[in-house]
């Protein structure tokens, strides 16, 4: 099998990953999974489409990550995962999908507009 890459974004998160067969080993900007996202939920959130799927030790994946924070940047990666394994099997798309693994979420920070003090505060209206 070759490599096979993927993309998956979430707020201001970019994951691109590269799948390869192999143990299992995850691998984020050159450091382990577990040394990268030491929190144990954030870790199962990265390998919930390998644990639905059954393939957890079947492949290597190595993962460029940037921007944004560990939930979003951990979520991208959920995303990019997914989209690389529907790549290697067409059949699993339909588990993945209905799990919402490959729905990219866009909600993202609106904008702070101008004369206001945030995004959709309003300053205090004062009558007299």
């Amino acid at each position: 099998m070759e490599m096979i890459n993927a993309i998956g974004r979430r707020k201001t998160s970019v994951a691109r990953v590269y799948l390869t067969e192999g143990t299992g080993k995850i691998t984020i900007n050159k450091v382990e999974l577990e040394k990268y996202f030491p929190s144990a939920i954030l870790q199962y959130v990265v390998k919930q489409p390998l644990q639905l799927l059954g393939v957890e030790g079947k492949y290597d994946i190595k993962v460029n990550l940037d921007g944004g924070g560990y939930t979003g940047q951990s979520q991208a990666l959920r995303l990019a995962i997914a989209r690389a394994l529907v790549k290697i099997n067409a059949e699993d798309k339909k588990a993945l999908k209905d799990k919402g693994f490959l729905t990219r979420d866009s909600r993202a920070v609106e904008r702070k507009k101008p004369g206001r003090p945030k995004a959709r505060r309003r300053f205090q209206f004062s009558k007299r």
